[in-house]
């Protein structure tokens, strides 16, 4: 009896365990991409700039306006890697206090584009983009966190206003 009661707790609290840890992997993916603390990830050379490369995902930003506290530009997209989409959600442009907005769509030039499957050297765009930031004061950056999996990548460029 002893030995039976010793298993159903051993066993109960291997249960409790795995439930923590589905509980865990669930609520860090809820809360958008996980990141390991690692060195930044850097761009690899890409022209012309503003733009950003990494592991054959490449996205080149044009034709950046600000007017009227709105600002937009113009995305283009090349993927010769393992990631198998772009996605407005995976863009947020970032003022100079460090405020993150996501992109809006109003106005005429700001027309909404869906998450876009696409590999082995396909191209997407141009496509607008518009956010409307709490400062529109340089510098503006644009983060680019594309989709390789569970760790990998964000992305800084730098933007200048035509």
């Amino acid at each position: 009896m002893e030995r039976g009661r010793l298993l159903r707790y051993a066993g109960i609290g291997a249960a409790a365990i795995v439930v923590v840890a589905v509980g865990t992997a669930a609520f860090i993916s809820m809360q958008g991409q996980f990141q390991l603390p690692t060195a930044a990830p850097t761009s690899s050379p890409c022209s012309p700039a503003p733009c950003a490369s990494v592991r054959g995902f490449t996205l080149w930003v044009s034709d950046v306006k600000v007017d009227a506290g709105l600002v937009t530009m113009q995305l283009t997209f090349r993927n010769s890697s393992a990631s198998t989409h772009a996605d407005p959600a995976d863009l947020q442009l970032v003022d100079a206090q460090d405020r993150v907005s996501s992109a809006v769509v109003r106005a005429p030039t700001c027309s909404a584009w869906a998450r876009t499957e696409f590999n082995n050297g396909q191209q997407l765009g141009p496509v607008s983009e518009c956010f409307q930031p709490a400062s529109t004061s340089p510098p503006l950056t644009l983060r680019w966190s594309p989709d390789f999996g569970l760790f990998c990548c964000q992305l800084e460029i730098p933007l200048e206003a035509a």
